[in-house]
């Protein structure tokens, strides 16, 4: 089925290649991310779905984007939470500035915001946050001057084909990978209701994510253990990305502006290799399992296909387990406390766990990032194969580091 689908893929000119979006937490999430995304999404400290996962300001943003540009990256700036009369000042300015630093377009959906952005002739596109499920709203908001709409994504994979065919070439993008929201694409009221922090502004605590129990009328336990009754399994659908672009999506959206630099690498590079292998017609069923394999082991809850082929149901929500269940885990190594360029060589203290020759190493940074195998390890002037939690060490890297880069190890979780 796969292959077949492809290679229809190959034969239809028309199908533009979709764009990789990746989510950007910070510079290192970039740099995890250049060599594979052709567009990411980012917030600054104010406005965004996302209020305590960004490192950008309106002071910033300008330098971001232009790092974007030379990597030849489309920078795309939400605006996306609820606006209040006492946030449209502030909304004003962030449009203004997102037009001096050249920001791509902006991702919004409150009417304020909307018209402000039409006022500075900045190209937007429609957040999720709108919730629109049909192709009539979708032309509602082309008329408004939007040059693209992010669907809902409670919208089922044969709605979205619906969809585009009524709107020729206009852009429509998706989410295909990353948490999904027990709520109507993130309309919560639930944690500003139990801790006062709202989701639609941005700060939600997550309250889906915690243990429930049923009670009877008395408010007693039925039973000792409680369920996670509202916990969403991550939306995974690396399998079936030929049938996405086989449906026209121009943008594949991957979740995770709170997840690491490692998670942003893994699922842009995984989705990027999935793309390309389609339109080269190597795309299989044996590579798409790999693909899945590598992504579960970054963060995730547990997959499923979201409402992509109909309701989730029972199957789409993780009872048993809340939070990660990644199948391998960064333990920390040190801190590179020297680097010689000529070499290539970093030198550091296993201040955490041991480590040798063969074993996949992360290194980090505000402007760092890239895996790489342990080739050679040193100590004082001599190469060893194993080294001890407590030795000072020596290794051979790949690329550049700077001291205090962090270094870490990939452990497999059993």
């Amino acid at each position: 089925m796969f292959t077949a689908i492809c290679c229809n893929i190959i034969n239809m000119k028309k199908i533009k290649k979709p764009e990789i979006m990746s989510p950007i937490r910070d510079w290192g999430s970039l740099e995890a991310c250049k060599d594979y995304a052709d567009a990411v999404y980012f917030g600054v400290s104010m406005l965004t779905m996302r209020a305590n996962a960004n490192t950008f300001n309106l002071k910033n943003i300008g330098k971001f984007v232009k790092k974007c540009h030379e990597y030849k990256i489309k920078a795309y700036l939400t605006v996306n939470t609820v606006i209040y009369n006492g946030d449209i000042k502030e909304a004003e300015k962030v449009v203004k500035k997102a037009k001096e630093a050249g920001v791509d377009a902006l991702i919004v959906w409150d009417p304020a915001v909307i018209q402000i952005s039409k006022k500075y002739k900045q190209k937007f596109f429609i957040s999720t946050q709108a919730n629109i499920s049909n192709w009539e709203s979708t032309l509602f908001y082309k008329k408004l001057g939007a040059s693209r709409v992010v669907l809902s994504r409670e919208m089922t994979l044969k709605q979205i084909q619906e969809t585009k065919k009524k709107l020729g070439s206009f852009e429509i993008e998706t989410f295909v990978h990353g948490a999904m929201c027990v709520s109507i694409s993130g309309r919560c009221l639930l944690s500003a209701y139990l801790y006062g922090k709202s989701a639609n502004c941005g700060s939600c605590a997550q309250p889906c994510r915690k243990e429930w129990f049923l009670t009877d009328g008395e408010g007693n336990k039925i039973a000792n253990e409680g369920k996670y009754f509202l916990n969403a399994k991550d939306l995974c659908m690396i399998e079936y990305v030929p049938e996405l672009i086989k449906s026209g999506i121009s943008s594949f959206k991957i979740e995770g502006r709170r997840r690491d630099p490692r998670y942003i690498e893994v699922t842009s590079r995984c989705y990027r290799e999935a793309v390309d292998a389609c339109f080269a017609g190597t795309f299989t069923k044996e590579k798409a399992e790999a693909w899945k394999k590598e992504l579960a082991g970054v963060y995730n809850r547990g997959f499923s296909t979201g409402f992509y082929f109909g309701e989730p149901g029972p199957a789409g929500i993780s009872y048993d387990h809340t939070g990660n269940m990644a199948t391998t885990k960064k333990v920390l190594l040190g801190r590179v406390s020297n680097y010689f360029a000529k070499l290539g060589v970093a030198e550091l203290t296993l201040d955490h766990k041991g480590l040798k020759v063969g074993d996949s190493i992360v290194i980090e940074g505000n402007d760092v990032y890239f895996e790489q195998k342990v080739g050679s390890l040193e100590i004082d002037s001599k190469s060893i194969k194993k080294a001890q939690k407590g030795d000072k060490i020596a290794i051979k890297m790949d690329k550049k580091v700077k001291k205090n880069n962090q270094i870490s190890v990939l452990v497999d979780i059993i």
